[in-house]
């Protein structure tokens, strides 16, 4: 091996040293989505086709019987019903959320004194533990003595308390304020960033020529923020259509399955009923639900990008 081969062999043998070295840094972030996140969603499909109860898991027979969860759980009728509440928690939670949140954001693109620290004070809602804010708004929502019904009778907007969560009609309304009270602070950060990415000199060009607020606002503050909100749509969909806790804090999906959702539903399959291999089935599909939508924002994007 001559000279110039062997500075050409010591070169690649450094480089592919260094990538090794490279490599070794991500494999305890590889190793831990292996265990905790690709594993156990392997492992889940294998239930989803197996007839696994408290039977036979202590006994080691779980039959392969095929779509035969999946079937079960799509005929259910409770299933309908807990899809029809995720629709309506996420769509109504994504809608007052994304517009308030944008409303909030556009006041604090702003400065005027103190528009910081305000700002942060919006923020605690976003960190504050979601059993904390169950447990505030399960208060606040009661029909007894709470904070809710004693300020609409006060001034006079009902002459008797609406007990939110224990009303078929009423509680998955009740939930729906929480979880929006909670999301907007999420928005308005998303959505903030975005607007204070925008070029002002647009803004200039625009004023100069006479144009409005409303006009600014409709023609090129939304779209030029598309791509953000598009973001934002995406994240809170699967955000809020995987809710769990909050429904388990203020209602546990009740009255009457009033407040059941899907993620609640394969809970209860799966530790209530002990029918693992339904629950499996229920968590697979609600798995592609989500993955669906993130299909469907990425075509968004691109054809974004093409326009």
């Amino acid at each position: 091996m001559n000279d110039k081969n062997h500075k050409v062999y010591l070169h690649k043998k450094k480089y592919t040293r260094d990538k090794m070295k490279d490599y070794t840094f991500l494999l305890p972030a590889g190793l831990f989505l292996t265990v905790f996140l690709v594993y156990p969603i392997f492992y889940n499909i294998i239930l989803s086709f197996r007839d696994i109860n408290i039977g036979n898991l202590i006994q080691g027979e779980q039959p392969f019987i095929g779509f035969e969860n999946y079937q079960t759980v799509l005929s259910d009728p409770l299933f309908r019903t807990a899809l029809t509440n995720s629709i309506i928690f996420t769509l109504a939670t994504i809608i007052f959320s994304t517009s308030i949140g944008f409303a909030f954001a556009l006041f604090f693109n702003k400065k005027f004194p103190g528009h910081k620290w305000m700002r942060s004070i919006l923020l605690i809602a976003w960190m504050t533990p979601i059993i904390i804010i169950g447990t505030v708004f399960s208060w606040m929502l009661s029909g007894d003595n709470g904070i809710i019904n004693e300020l609409f009778i006060s001034l006079g907007v009902m002459s008797e308390p609406i007990y939110w969560l224990t009303d078929t009609d009423t509680a998955l309304l009740g939930t729906i304020i929480a979880n929006v009270w909670i999301s907007i602070p999420f928005s308005m950060v998303i959505l903030l960033s975005g607007l204070q990415g925008l070029p002002t000199g647009i803004y200039e060009a625009a004023k100069i020529d006479g144009a409005t607020r409303f006009q600014q606002f409709r023609h090129i503050t939304l779209p030029l923020m598309k791509p953000t909100i598009l973001v934002l749509l995406m994240l809170g969909v699967i955000f809020t259509f995987k809710v769990f806790d909050l429904i388990y804090i203020m209602t546990a999906g009740g009255p009457a399955d009033a407040t059941q959702v899907i993620p609640f539903l394969a809970y209860q399959l799966s530790f209530g009923m002990y029918r693992f291999g339904e629950g499996a089935a229920l968590s697979n599909i609600s798995f592609l639900i989500i993955g669906a939508i993130a299909v469907l924002y990425l075509y968004l994007i691109r054809k974004e990008e093409v326009m």
